[in-house]
């Protein structure tokens, strides 16, 4: 979390070791801001802090970041895989759509979000695809990834990138569903007014694909609507939700 902008990870305990999903701003991007966001970090106007990296703050909870054993990302955009770094031993899941569009950058919005710094020291990859036909709640999904128990899946939420998606955790009690940027405050998928601010549709211009964008964005309200009590749904740069969520732990069924 960055002060004036929140970047919420989440951190889940397995009995194999931890697993963070997104990494957030890391040390280099405080320590080098240049180097490691490069122009962007003018447009973004987030104010970092080394003691809100996630690095510092799994130690915060008296974890050793070694102990990060698998990132899962929703995308690889700056502010989400800047600390990529700072977990050098875990194993990267991300969806295959997303490589492929940050290591090709086709478009001048690409190159602008994907920040290839970030990445330069060669992290351990597990790309993931949409083969098959699973499903999760309608939505289709990626199960068993590589490393992982299988109650942590990847659904595809394309739109905000070429390969976005959000990771779903079923904590024995219910599901999460760390929706990433396919949505940015919860109003947006109220079951009952939803509501889309002004500012944060100003972000949505942003997005790579405004249509897929859009219908994803609907159907999470009608997911939210349809089992809102068996899943938490929530966004990245959702600072009520991150207050509301930071205190809970994860431990996934074995």
């Amino acid at each position: 979390m960055a002060r004036g902008m929140v970047d919420h990870c989440l951190l889940i305990e397995t009995k194999g070791g931890l697993v963070l999903v997104d990494t957030g701003f890391g040390l280099g991007c405080v320590r080098d801001p240049g180097t490691m966001l490069g122009p962007s970090r003018f447009v973004l106007g987030a104010k970092l802090a080394e003691h809100e990296t996630a690095f510092r703050q799994i130690q915060g909870l008296g974890y050793d970041p070694a102990d990060v054993r698998h990132i899962v990302l929703t995308h690889l955009d700056l502010d989400h895989a800047g600390g990529l770094t700072d977990f050098p031993e875990a194993t990267v899941h991300v969806h295959g759509p997303e490589f492929r569009a940050a290591t090709a950058v086709r478009t001048r919005s690409e190159r602008m979000r994907y920040r290839a710094q970030q990445w330069a020291h060669g992290p351990r990859w597990m790309v993931n695809e949409i083969d098959g036909g699973e499903e999760w709640f309608g939505f289709r999904a990626v199960r068993d990834l590589p490393g992982l128990p299988p109650e942590i899946l990847v659904v595809p939420l394309h739109g905000h990138t070429r390969g976005h998606v959000g990771v779903a955790v079923d904590t024995g009690t219910g599901w999460l569903l760390h929706a990433g940027d396919a949505f940015y405050v919860g109003s947006e998928i109220d079951p009952v007014r939803p509501n889309t601010p002004l500012i944060w549709r100003a972000y949505e211009l942003g997005s790579i694909a405004g249509l897929p964008f859009r219908e994803n964005r609907r159907r999470l309200l009608e997911l939210n609507r349809e089992h809102g009590s068996d899943i938490t749904i929530f966004s990245s740069h959702d600072a009520e939700a991150f207050a509301r969520l930071a205190s809970s732990r994860v431990r996934p069924a074995q």
